[in-house]
């Protein structure tokens, strides 16, 4: 059971790293462009919501562990 963990963490981690490199490289070539429309900042920022999706998804049982420790804090008050 470790191992798997382990070896999804590994594959979540670099998921992630890619999605990063994609997401630096898409705003970089849109920075270089001139004369930017309204098209390409929404296109921008369709893919950044896309990622975000994508994170909570992947990183959701993380979240969901540090939600129920934050509310099992507030009831222990």
């Amino acid at each position: 059971m470790a191992a798997g963990r382990v070896a999804w963490e590994r594959w979540s981690e670099r998921f992630r790293v890619d999605l990063l490199r994609w997401a630096a490289a898409c705003r970089a070539r849109l920075v270089q462009a001139k004369g930017q429309g309204t098209t390409e900042y929404a296109i921008l920022v369709g893919v950044l919501v896309v990622i975000a999706i994508l994170a909570i998804t992947v990183f959701r049982p993380k979240l969901q562990e540090l939600w129920d420790a934050i509310a099992s804090g507030i009831n222990g008050l």
